[in-house]
């Protein structure tokens, strides 16, 4: 079991026979364990409902007189000793993946990210990386693997979306109330709460540690909102990406260097160092000055430090990537190259990079020069940062230069269906999750019964389409939410006709507005007689992302119109919560990114182990995925000048949709109304996504050919 370095509390007033549920709410296992979440709702399904799937909020809410009827409720005592009995045996499994894999190892792996996406009641994740990041640490946990994750703890979590009647994005940022999150303090040999101090040229900043227990693994999330803090230093840890650059290299400063020190402080020493992108890079500088100070050089530092260094990259596009002006670096960095024995030339060459307005200091430069294992987050990504960074290594063909790929996946558990478990577990054996990436395993799709699975998927759309509708009812509720609004937000939708998903952040080479760009068309696809369809849109742009906000008023003015029958939608406050609905509910999940700027993407692999058939541009992971069974794909195997691109996509989109996947869904059905070969084709994306795009794929390929290879 970890040694977790938090006391739990014990603040609830709960009756003994069920007084672990206090412990359970403080481990995010729950989150990933439908029978854990079970004793939760089956107590109070509708105050689990208000609290938004907060246990910590939900047992201080709670009537005593329904804590007591659960105590003595047999059923339910005994979901509850199972739940338990799992959960101890979960904590204290000692045959783990990395226990038979690496029987004597004694390293240990510290994970840094800007963000950590785990559940929404913790918000402090922007989308796909943070919750990426979360999915890595589950994982780990599950195959056992000593890997600590380190970040920072956002007073005021990422904002809320409202959109308003017209469509435009309004942030609305929410204290979070650490009380009721799932967070506490490490604590030091006294018991007092663990602090340390981060230096700045004005002066040291006091770092307060609190820990998250995600399984058996823990994070560490860094806070600066302390009274002995001057102003400004309180709001390093209020928001997370802040536009101001001053903030934003000081938060970094506090990832990078804070994180080591945080680290050092909890007495840690770490055999690898992972960069979850180019935010955390001031760690490498960090770790080198520890080792200058004991007598080395900078250079016999950097090669002692630099092979246990790895960095991922999830920036394809340049100007996606951090760079500092240079006199920002004088400004907040002008205390540390002294202490690396450099100059302020030698340090500033560290990661110069040349832009057409001048001089940087590049985060991604500074961690691919000083980390021995680097990698993009799949194949296409591997080649196009091979080729963004070949500057760095001039010598070399682009072939040759030394960045791989390790392929994102998503942790399979935390967002699977409930229903589609149950049909794993019935068709593949109680013990199928020891075997998630296992191909051979999931050839056994063919032995679910296509009525069985039929029926799972109609009660996951159902159950999306009523909760939209709940949602909405909630806002109506509130007052001051136009009629618009409320068709806009999905009341109109059908649980039975061909629904298709377009989530993510509204970024504008994501091309939300794809799909929209033909509109007269798109309407007469929509609204055929017996065969309509539903489009579902729901994403954030970042609050400072003027171009992002314009192409969600873009897509909302088009909801909007009464020609599209409220077949259209846009769902706002995107989040995790959402998230899983429509992964788990939608038929089709559609991803229209301008080639070959996703990276990566995970949504898609989401819908997929669901059930959904994914619908994309040949970029990022769905290049590798699609076989021409088992989903769609839109536009050529190719990269092409942007406008030609963008024609050639949305011809090659509404020709599939019309041509392919509205006559394959409504075509040829039995005598049950059951569409037979779109059920097949389901079996055909489920089983080969599931196993090659899980996390437990992605987490072991990171140990085996990144952390810990094998000599």
């Amino acid at each position: 079991m970890t040694n977790f370095r938090s006391k739990l509390p014990n603040h609830f007033d709960l009756p003994r026979r069920i007084n672990r549920l206090g412990e359970l709410s403080y481990n995010l296992w729950w989150t990933w364990t439908p029978t854990a979440q079970r004793l939760f709702n089956r107590i109070d399904n509708n105050l689990w409902e208000q609290v938004h799937h907060n246990p910590i909020k939900f047992l201080r809410q709670i009537e005593r007189s329904l804590l007591n009827a659960a105590a003595q409720d047999s059923t339910y005592l005994e979901t509850y000793d199972q739940v338990f009995k799992d959960f101890d045996d979960y904590l204290a499994r000692k045959d783990t993946w990395f226990a038979r894999n690496r029987p004597k190892s004694k390293d240990q792996i510290a994970y840094f990210s800007m963000e950590f996406g785990l559940h929404e009641t913790l918000p402090i994740y922007s989308g796909g990386l943070g919750v990426l990041a979360g999915d890595h640490l589950k994982e780990s946990s599950d195959l056992g693997l000593p890997l600590v994750g380190l970040g920072l703890l956002y007073t005021e979590g990422y904002f809320s979306q409202h959109i308003s009647e017209d469509g435009w994005q309004e942030a609305i940022n929410n204290p979070l109330d650490f009380s009721n999150l799932p967070i506490l303090p490490v604590l030091d040999e006294n018991g007092n709460e663990l602090t340390f101090q981060v230096d700045f040229p004005d002066g040291s900043v006091t770092t307060r540690i609190w820990e998250v227990r995600v399984g058996r693994t823990p994070l560490y999330l860094l806070d600066t909102n302390l009274d002995v803090n001057p102003p400004m230093v309180r709001q390093l840890t209020m928001r997370l990406y802040w536009s101001d650059i001053n903030l934003r290299v000081m938060q970094e400063i506090l990832l990078g260097i804070g994180g080591v020190k945080a680290a050092r402080a909890m007495g840690m020493h770490p055999t690898v160092w992972h960069m979850n992108e180019g935010h955390a890079a001031f760690m490498t500088l960090e770790r080198a000055r520890e080792l200058v100070q004991e007598g080395k050089t900078f250079a016999e530092a950097i090669a002692e430090t630099k092979a246990h260094n790895v960095f991922t990259t999830h920036t394809p596009v340049p100007a996606g990537n951090d760079e500092f002006p240079l006199w920002l670096v004088d400004k907040y960095l002008s205390n540390l190259w002294p202490q690396l024995g450099l100059s302020r030339d030698e340090f500033v060459d560290l990661a110069r990079h040349q832009q057409s307005w001048g001089e940087t200091f590049s985060m991604p430069v500074l961690a691919l020069k000083f980390s021995e294992g680097r990698n993009g987050v799949s194949e296409l990504h591997g080649l196009v940062s091979r080729r963004m960074w070949q500057e760095l290594w001039h010598a070399k063909d682009t072939d040759d230069v030394p960045i791989t790929h390790v392929t994102n996946g998503v942790h399979t558990t935390t967002w699977l269906a409930r229903r589609i478990r149950v049909l794993y577990e019935n068709y593949f054996g109680a013990d199928w999750m020891d075997y998630i990436d296992d191909p051979e395993m999931w050839k056994k799709m063919e032995t679910i019964p296509v009525h069985e699975l039929w029926a799972v998927r109609n009660h996951l759309k159902r159950k999306m389409v009523f909760y939209m509708r709940e949602r909405t009812r909630e806002r109506w509720m509130k007052g001051g939410y136009h009629p618009i609004q409320a068709i806009a937000s999905g009341v109109l939708l059908d649980p039975y006709v061909l629904t298709i998903g377009f989530a993510r952040r509204f970024a504008t080479y994501k091309r939300a507005s794809l799909a929209l760009s033909e509109f007269d068309r798109l309407l007469e696809l929509i609204n055929r007689p017996n065969r309509p369809v539903q489009i579902i849109f729901a994403g954030k742009a970042h609050p400072a992302d003027e171009p992002g906000k314009h192409l969600i008023q873009e897509v909302y003015r088009k909801v909007k119109k009464a020609e599209n029958g409220g077949r259209i939608v846009f769902l706002e406050d995107y989040d995790m919560n959402v998230a899983r609905y429509l992964v788990q509910g939608v038929d089709v999940w559609m991803n229209t990114p301008r080639r070959p700027n996703e990276a990566s993407g995970t949504s898609g692999m989401k819908a997929a182990l669901n059930g959904a058939l994914n619908f994309s541009v040949l970029d990022g992971w769905w290049r590798e995925a699609y076989n021409g069974l088992n989903g769609w794909a839109i536009g050529p195997d190719a990269d092409l000048d942007e406008g030609v691109q963008d024609d050639a996509d949305a011809e090659s989109l509404y020709a599939t949709l019309e041509n392919e996947i509205i006559p394959l869904y409504y075509g040829e059905r039995d005598a049950t109304d059951m569409p037979v070969k779109w059920l097949e084709r389901v079996k055909e994306s489920m089983r080969t996504v599931t196993p090659q795009f899980s996390t437990r794929r992605m987490v072991t390929e990171y140990a085996e050919r990144l952390y810990l290879p094998k000599k």
